[in-house]
């Protein structure tokens, strides 16, 4: 088996030691592809232009946590985003710097810093803010247990209701009871047809008035104009977030001058190399002995 890695020199250079030593053959862009046959895997964010070209392709490897971004593939290829503990890890703290710098509107100092503006708003304990995630998987679940620990309120919604040890879920029935208990909205859901656009108009009026919102999911989940109708009613009264819709936004876009709104540039959370051959690794494994993929994705689902 060989894998065809369409990255960066600094990921293959990272990537190349392992995979000697683990005596798998690693190829470095399709230029050095001699034999598009003996392709059996490519890592990349986006597949190459003409994935049929190598018949005998089994998986595509999403180089990130994501794999919205990767067309149809081809019939009987399999496709896989990267598990990596660190991704879960990085993102975590995101959302737990996020949801800490909203509840202590860290939006509205900044802008009064601009201003010389010193003065205080009072201040709530953070057993007295309601947290609610979207998206319970890995990654809210680590948030969830990180921000209970810090005295949040937390609960979960996910479309399965399935239940979690140590946290409140709603099941996709419940969603109005838990919008309505969710002063501060955090958004992990995976990008699928039933999530796209999910934060809109409807969404934002049943959370409690002045709510704020983190988004870490996928920017296709976020109406802009919506989110901007909700801050301008008072529904919401900040939102940072990490994705938007486009991405990157036009450097005319309202939310760039908007205080109300902190945006990072889809840096939650970036891919270890190391890590990242590693799951690679596993997949390689996985396809030669028959056992599920790491992190294979269902196209129907989208996740």
């Amino acid at each position: 088996m060989k894998l065809l890695l369409l990255s960066t020199p600094e990921r293959a250079r990272a990537w190349q030691p392992l995979f000697d030593a683990a005596g798998e053959t690693l190829v470095v862009g399709e230029d050095a592809v001699t034999d598009p046959a003996e392709i059996t895997h490519i890592a990349c964010w986006m597949p190459p232009a003409d994935p049929g070209r190598y018949p005998n392709l089994r998986a595509v490897i999403s180089t990130g946590a994501g794999v919205d971004q990767m067309p149809a593939l081809p019939p009987g290829v399999a496709l896989t985003r990267t598990i990596a503990p660190g991704i879960d890890e990085l993102v975590r703290d995101w959302v737990v710097m996020a949801t800490l710098m909203l509840h202590r509107d860290m939006p509205r100092y900044l802008e009064q810093a601009t201003q010389g503006d010193w003065r205080a708003h009072p201040i709530r304990a953070a057993a007295s803010a309601r947290v609610g995630i979207m998206g319970i998987g890995r990654i809210g679940r680590a948030a969830a247990s990180t921000l209970s620990a810090l005295g949040f309120d937390v609960a979960g919604w996910s479309r399965s209701g399935e239940p979690v040890d140590g946290i409140a879920i709603h099941g996709q029935s419940d969603l109005p009871a838990f919008l309505a208990r969710s002063d501060l909205l955090i958004c992990l859901l995976p990008l699928t047809g039933e999530t796209r656009g999910i934060l809109d108009d409807r969404l934002f009026v049943g959370l409690p008035e002045n709510a704020a919102l983190i988004h870490a999911g996928r920017g296709a989940q976020l109406d802009m104009n919506a989110l901007g109708r909700a801050l301008d009613s008072g529904r919401l009264r900040a939102a940072m977030l990490d994705v938007t819709d486009p991405e990157p936004l036009p450097q005319d876009h309202w939310a760039w001058r908007d205080p109300r709104v902190i945006i990072t540039p889809h840096v939650a959370a970036q891919t270890d190399a190391t890590e990242g051959a590693r799951h690679a690794l596993a997949v390689i494994e996985a396809s030669r002995t028959g056992v599920p993929l790491p992190g294979f994705i269902d196209r129907a689902r989208g996740y």
